[in-house]
């Protein structure tokens, strides 16, 4: 397993409900297909560089998470039939997953 980690923009115009269901769901697949979610980092609410789809705001969350392969094929697949998710990147960390106590 590798240690990943994953940005999100989510729309300025979900709820908080709507985001904290989003993220939920981001969290269960990673769960689902194996791998271990060390922390969700809810940047908030920033403004963009350069409109994306008409908007100029966006709310960021970081997901650190260690991964088997086949586990980022599937977020992304997930991340990318998502209306609410404007943008996304995946970053490999480092090679060798961290054991959490």
């Amino acid at each position: 397993m590798r240690k990943m980690e994953t940005l999100v923009l989510f729309s300025p115009e979900l709820t908080v409900e709507q985001r904290e269901q989003a993220i939920a769901t981001l969290s269960e697949v990673i769960d689902r297909e194996g791998g271990k979610l060390l922390l969700v980092d809810q940047w908030g609410m920033k403004d963009l560089a350069y409109p994306v789809r008409k908007q100029m705001r966006g709310f960021y969350v970081r997901f650190e998470y260690n991964a088997p392969n086949q586990l980022v094929a599937e977020l992304e697949r997930i991340i990318r039939i998502q209306d609410n998710i404007f943008k996304f990147i995946t970053v490999r960390l480092s090679d060798q997953a961290e054991e959490v106590a």
